[in-house]
């Protein structure tokens, strides 16, 4: 008979001895945490409603969270802006380095994780009186690796680049909160990208310049510098509705002592039978360097209806229209271009191709270097900061360009 929490059962030789029952955070209160950059917290939290998400509590770098089991698998699958979606298991006090040992080991580890399964550990700190967060993950990860150790003389190992199960840890002052990675890795990394580029654009920057740009497929999308086809994925799963980790061969949840896998195969049984065509024609793409044809065609054929989409080998500066349509391109930039490159006079170009050629069209132009923005020489409709994945970029818009050039 168990009696408590400190109650155990042993079965066979060698077998883990568990501990009662524990109810974690998320099961009592359907709470999730959304990690988010501060720059698109806005059009992610409504995407986070549009999803099913409710009592939603904006914060820093994120938002905590409502949601039925259903629409916490669909948010985590379908998510196009989050970083990541974490499943809190304990909050607790932590003063040093021994509260936060004592109170990671009480977690119930067996319940997630066997010996033969792998763990990694993200932390971040803040204003707490553990000063370094690689040393607070350490701290976590010693507390599970002994636990199992004190019931099997095991310890399961640690895989910090494909582990089974990611753990993470926040510590603000003096409440630390430990919870499990629901992806299981960054929602960022999708999984089309087969080829790649210098300084690709991360998807989730894509994905929120799609965003922003509130294109519905009405008219064409054209993105005339495409590089390794980032923009023309995320324009490709969002209007197909295809759901940003269909690619994702395992997720974090699945490791939760409630998962139900039921209810998940019905999440993606709704959501392939969701996916709608793309039409031929309605998104394109174009750039003046092979190596970018070549990875933007590797990568579109990996998606569904990736065929449809039309790719062209050539410079912007040659084409000799864009007419009605919603331009969306993030340009090269210091990084991505040559030392002899001269920007200045390349960016002037780009203001003059938008000017010039590109008629009746509104353009949405990403700037890794914001600097250049005053080199293009036509008056923006409006600006705004997009500073996701280390770059401190700005998103342009453009609108309208209404010069007929046959007049």
């Amino acid at each position: 008979m168990i009696k408590g929490k400190k109650a155990i059962l042993q079965k066979g030789k060698g077998a883990i001895r568990k501990k009662a029952k524990l109810t974690y955070l998320y099961e009592k209160e359907s709470q999730y945490f959304a990690q988010i950059a501060e720059s698109i917290k806005e059009i992610a939290i409504k995407e986070l409603k549009e999803l099913g998400a409710y009592d939603i509590k904006p914060v820093f770098r994120g938002a905590w969270f409502k949601s039925s089991k259903k629409d916490f698998y669909k948010i985590t699958y379908f998510s196009r802006l989050l970083s990541r979606v974490l499943v809190p298991l304990v909050t607790f006090e932590c003063h040093d380095k021994d509260d936060l040992y004592k109170s990671a080991k009480e977690v119930n580890w067996e319940e997630f994780l066997t010996l033969k399964q792998t763990f990694s550990i993200s932390a971040n700190v803040s204003e707490s009186e553990i000063v370094h967060s690689n040393f607070a993950g350490l701290r976590v990860k010693d507390a599970i690796a002994d636990y199992f150790r004190d019931r099997t003389n095991k310890r399961p190992n640690v895989n910090a680049k494909n582990p089974d199960l990611s753990i993470n840890l926040h510590l603000h002052r003096t409440m630390a909160t430990i919870s499990i990675d629901a992806s299981n890795g960054p929602l960022a990394k999708r999984g089309y990208r087969e080829a790649s580029i210098s300084a690709p654009m991360q998807e989730t920057v894509a994905a929120s310049v799609i965003r922003l740009s509130e294109w519905d497929g009405e008219k064409p999308l054209v993105d005339p510098m495409c590089g390794s086809g980032t923009l023309l994925c995320e324009a490709l799963m969002k209007y197909c509705r295809i759901p940003a980790q269909v690619f994702r061969t395992r997720f974090g949840f699945e490791r939760l002592p409630d998962f139900n896998a039921a209810i998940w195969e019905k999440v993606k049984n709704e959501a392939q039978a969701n996916i709608r065509p793309l039409e031929k024609g309605l998104i394109c793409g174009s750039d003046k360097a092979q190596s970018s044809i070549d990875a933007v065609r590797t990568n579109i054929m990996g998606l569904h209806f990736g065929s449809e989409i039309d790719i062209e080998h050539t410079d912007f500066k040659d084409i000799e229209s864009i007419e009605d349509s919603i331009i969306i391109t993030n340009p090269p930039y210091g990084i991505r271009m040559g030392k002899s490159d001269d920007m200045n006079q390349f960016y002037r170009d780009l203001g003059s191709f938008l000017k010039n050629r590109c008629r009746k069209s509104t353009a949405y132009i990403y700037f890794g270097e914001p600097k250049y923005i005053k080199k293009v020489s036509l008056a923006p409709a409006w600006k705004r900061p997009l500073k996701i994945g280390g770059l401190e970029g700005k998103l342009v818009k453009y609108e309208p360009l209404l010069i007929d050039i046959t007049a």
